[in-house]
């Protein structure tokens, strides 16, 4: 469950530490103070999209830190999974800072981590069901995910979609050797002369290169000779100069001489005899270049026209020898295919209707499992619809047949009926907000066993609804929280009051800037609050001693 929320920076929030607790938990406040500030920084801290407009003016970065404790095994696998370990205590603390510019810094445990490693380590610790999310119920095809969830195995699925994959993949690949005759011949005429253009022309990886600096060396023939004559003039001298190798020599001659009478010589004398030795190799290296410097226009001619072979090749083919031959293979193997068409489209078609109908079977199986699950799960959600005072609903799950995709073979969608007699019709065209609002907690509570998630936070559940509606979704709420941690924002004090713990949202002014504080509440700060909720700003003693009879009313029906 979540322990601890810490918060710093994030919009009319400066700081604030939030120690949550099992069972219920409800947030209170005015509006505007900053209640679904504390839902935003949650979403942030698991990774969700977050906007540099969340942190808080003036500031130069926002801060958030959630800590997890007795968590679900399904989390804990997921946390090893993704390489982190639970401290020593056995909780995970995950922290997200979010700079003025946007950038962000993740930690999991004090380690770096990804937004996207956030995102799906706290999939497996949360689940928020924000106000956005009753209109999920507007989608159809968003329904099939709350029957599956409940009694469709995730190993069936996986199995299926494997199944459906591969047979696309055949399909597609079938389709490559659909061509009628005419198609056929003009491909493989095509392909034909490309293949004998480039296996004619023998190209050679490097060669390009090779033979670019080859012409570079012939057009420059005259002046690489001049240069290498300059250069061997230097080494050798002449009839009146003598060169720099006879001047080394005679300085290594001189040296070896004077070092018979001052020993220190010996490491100068050395060295400058080696330089003799490395001119020697130099000049003779040079005679060689100049004796390999012959002229040949013939020869240049053919390097020529062979480079300008290779650069139309590599218009039509690619710009380097390496995609030249590359585009060859494939044209072979294309070619190759052509050829063979007839047989590998038997083999296909043999295959196609082998994955087709193992794609049919699976999702057979699927659309038998979603049937049974959906008598179950209307049967379940009518009840809880009942409780949470609305039991002249008629709720029914539509299952249709359709063609192969993704999910099956089935379009599935909630109707509702609000008045009896009236024919059930999707809830896109029937429910209002407070209703959207009951049955998305009524799907909750049928789901709420179905999966490993310690914490639920409900963000405005009572939205559209009041009187003995409200008392009904506190109660169900309360209920929820029997083997789970609930947090809640909530405007309405008969939810509130049926809390295990609450806090307060409260907003203030100083030296002209906006701060929100936390606070959780006793018994006395929730009568206070319980009145405010009630009576508005003016709270009186009568106020009071209803806010108090409704908190231990809510405590009595939550015992019974």
């Amino acid at each position: 469950m979540l322990s601890q929320l810490y918060i710093e920076n994030i919009a009319v929030i400066e700081k604030a530490a939030i120690d949550f607790h099992s069972g219920l938990n409800v947030l209170t406040g005015e509006t505007g103070a900053g209640k679904s500030i504390v839902i935003d920084s949650i979403n942030a801290v698991l990774g969700e999209r977050t906007s540099r407009e969340l942190v808080r003016s003036g500031a130069r970065s926002a801060f958030v830190s959630a800590t997890f404790s007795d968590f679900g095994a399904k989390a804990f696998a997921k946390l090893k999974e993704l390489g982190y370990e639970p401290e020593d205590d056995g909780t995970v603390i995950i922290q997200r800072e979010i700079n003025s510019e946007g950038k962000t810094i993740c930690r999991i445990n004090g380690r770096p981590a990804t937004v996207s490693l956030l995102k799906e380590i706290g999939s497996f610790l949360i689940t928020i069901h924000g106000q956005h999310e009753s209109y999920d119920l507007l989608s159809p095809e968003l329904h099939i995910r709350y029957i599956d969830s409940m009694g469709v195995s995730q190993e069936l699925l996986t199995r299926y979609r494997s199944a459906y994959d591969e047979m696309h993949r055949i399909k597609s690949e079938l389709a490559s050797y659909s061509m009628d005759e005419a198609q056929k011949a003009r491909r493989i005429e095509l392909l034909s002369y490309q293949i004998d253009e480039l296996e004619t022309a023998d190209l050679h990886i490097g060669e390009q290169e090779e033979l670019s600096g080859l012409r570079t060396m012939y057009l420059n023939s005259e002046k690489i000779a001049g240069l290498l004559n300059s250069a061997k003039a230097a080494f050798d001298g002449d009839d009146s100069v003598g060169g720099a190798l006879a001047a080394v020599s005679a300085a290594a001659s001189a040296l070896g001489e004077a070092e018979r009478y001052l020993p220190e010589l010996h490491n100068v004398a050395e060295r400058v005899n080696n330089m003799v030795y490395d001119l020697e190799d130099c000049s003779a290296e040079i005679r060689d270049f100049s004796s390999r410097l012959e002229y040949d226009p013939e020869e240049l001619e053919r390097i020529e026209d062979r480079l300008d072979m290779i650069y139309r090749l590599g218009l039509k083919y690619g710009n380097s020898v390496e995609n030249m031959l590359d585009f060859l293979a494939q044209s072979k193997e294309e070619l190759n295919n052509i050829q063979l068409s007839d047989e590998n489209t038997a083999r296909l078609s043999e295959e196609y209707k082998k994955a087709t109908l193992e794609a049919q079977t699976l999702a057979q199986e699927i659309s038998d499992c979603r049937k049974k699950t959906a008598i179950v799960f209307t049967d379940k959600v009518k009840q809880e619809l009942k409780f949470l005072d609305m039991p002249n609903i008629d709720f029914e799950v539509e299952q249709q047949n359709c063609p192969l995709n993704e999910l099956g073979c089935d379009k599935l969608q909630f109707l509702i009926s609000t008045n009896a007699g009236e024919p059930a019709k999707p809830i896109a065209k029937i429910a209002s907000g407070g209703e959207l609002s009951r049955i998305m907690l009524a799907i909750k509570t049928v789901l709420a066993g179905k999966d490993d998630i310690d914490t639920l936070i409900f963000d405005e559940v009572d939205t559209g609804i009041s009187g003995s509606a409200a008392q009904k979704v506190g109660l169900k709420l309360r209920e929820v929280s029997g083997n789970r941690q609930v947090i809640c924002v909530t405007h309405l004090a008969q939810i509130a009051a049926l809390a295990h713990t609450q806090y307060l949202i409260k907003k203030h002014v100083q030296a002209n800037k906006t701060y929100t504080d936390v606070i959780q509440l006793d018994y006395d700060g929730r009568k206070q609050e319980l009145a405010r909720i009630m009576g508005g700003a003016q709270i009186t003693p009568l106020m009071l001693e209803n806010a108090a009879e409704m908190l231990d009313m809510a405590q009595k029906n939550s015992n019974s």
